[in-house]
């Protein structure tokens, strides 16, 4: 069986130990130790540590047998080494701050079943490899094994994510974050590599190594300082300057893992610096209200964003049913479509094409109706298809002034069309009942506002 060292400078970790590959020898095994740096192998007893599956700054994490359960079972040990020389004073606060953050880990593991159970957490100390007579203390958590990839391996293999995938990794990571900042926990390192689909297609939050439990201020915010704990293009501007962060904070990375799942481009390619904005939208043709929610989670001043992961939630579904799953293949959400809502400058723009239309439509209808009433009649069915139209999106942005270009020039090349003015007296009265519209749209929504403030 092959055993892997997890002292972080061993120069050969691997080792292997032909007698371990019989189960009742590895269960009743003495301790083990590497052949290279003498780090004991079997780690708190009981924990093989079999292969490295990663290693940051500050931790690394690596894959284990567990030889008191039976099966041998599978685990995730983590270890932490505190940086550099540090005082004994400086490792006693380590060491409550290892055991207070093991806690918390033991606590949403236990009771939210997309994040992976603490199984154990201990502390080994062990003689230094590099320096004569002094010791090396690190810290462990041992967690459940999740048999799968993170979404970062999916999309290295299979390229870019539908629409309907990232509705389904929004609407389950935001309850799971719903979940942890209801308990005053920030995740602080959302990114596709700590999300990870088991094998059957459920989604788990991962990589809690760096969450810190906060306290609610004065204010009732949930907030703490950062902790420098992020990764580049991920974290917010509150977090990359060092100041309080919230739980915004970890929607604004879970909106740039969205974008970057649905271009398939890294977050330092989709920002630009130069303006302080993310342009992505041109690269996906996707619901324009999934892609509004995604920028207001992205704006830049705290204060902007959703306040909450039930915000999101809220806004992006109308109600949320608990997905299927089926084999390896990624649940679809069984979501209900929202209204896509507008911009202020889309409904001014929208009054403005309106009005436009309904004006040379009415001028050539009289043209050829003899009642006015009759005319009245039909320009208001045709006014009133076109607003439809665009409440269902089905006409927007370049496409008004596409079809407003149409319209004016059928008029201009068709004489009988014209009702007897001249080409000045048509562009007058289209212009004139485009700013009525936009007039009457800006005094309506100003009063709805006014009543919605008010009640």
């Amino acid at each position: 069986m092959e055993a892997y060292c997890t002292r972080p400078r061993c120069p050969r970790p691997k080792n292997y130990f032909a007698d371990l590959d019989d189960v009742t020898t590895l269960k009743t095994a003495q301790q083990k130790y590497c052949a290279t740096c003498g780090m004991p192998l079997i780690l708190d007893g009981r924990y093989m540590s079999t292969k490295l599956l990663g290693r940051g700054g500050f931790a690394s994490a690596f894959l284990a047998r567990d030889r008191r359960i039976p099966g041998i079972r599978a685990c995730v040990v983590k270890q932490f080494q505190p940086a550099g020389d540090i005082s004994s004073n400086q490792l006693r606060i380590a060491q409550q701050l290892f055991e207070r953050e093991a806690d918390v880990l033991a606590e949403i593991g236990r009771e939210h079943e997309q994040i992976p159970e603490l199984y154990a957490f201990f502390q080994v100390t062990v003689p230094s490899f590099t320096q004569p007579n002094h010791e090396e203390q690190f810290f462990y958590l041992v967690q459940e094994y999740i048999d799968g990839l993170n979404l970062e391996e999916e999309l290295t293999q299979k390229g870019k994510f539908s629409e309907a995938e990232i509705l389904y990794l929004l609407q389950e990571i935001l309850k799971i974050l719903k979940f942890v900042h209801d308990k005053s926990i920030l995740h602080r390192d959302i990114k596709p590599s700590n999300i990870m689909r088991r094998q059957d297609g459920k989604l788990f939050l991962l990589d809690f190594g760096a969450v810190k439990q906060v306290t609610n201020v004065a204010s009732g915010t949930v907030a703490s300082s950062s902790t420098g704990i992020y990764s580049a293009g991920f974290a917010p501007p509150e977090q990359m300057t060092g100041n309080q962060v919230f739980p915004c904070t970890d929607l604004y990375a879970l909106a740039v893992t969205a974008v970057t799942l649905l271009t398939g481009e890294s977050a330092t390619q989709l920002f630009d610096p130069l303006i302080n904005q993310w342009t992505w939208r041109s690269l996906v043709n996707i619901n324009p209200h999934l892609a509004d929610v995604l920028d207001k989670m992205l704006l830049p001043a705290v204060s902007q964003r959703f306040q909450s992961a039930e915000e999101v939630l809220a806004e992006l579904f109308t109600q949320v049913i608990p997905p299927t799953t089926l084999g390896n293949t990624p649940p679809q959400p069984q979501v209900i479509q929202p209204h896509s809502t507008f911009s202020t400058w889309e409904l001014l723009a929208g009054a403005a094409f309106s009005g436009f239309e309904s004006a040379l439509i009415a001028i050539a209808l009289s043209s050829l109706l003899p009642s006015a009433i009759i005319t009245l009649m039909i320009t208001s069915v045709i006014l009133a298809l076109i607003i439809f139209a665009q409440t269902r999106r089905w006409i927007e942005k370049t496409d008004l002034l596409i079809i407003a270009g149409i319209t004016f020039a059928i008029v201009f090349f068709v004489p009988f069309l014209q009702a007897g003015l001249d080409i000045q007296q048509l562009v007058i009265l289209a212009v004139a009942s485009s700013l009525i519209a936009i007039a009457f749209t800006t005094l309506f929504r100003l009063i709805y506002k006014l009543l919605s403030m008010m009640f």
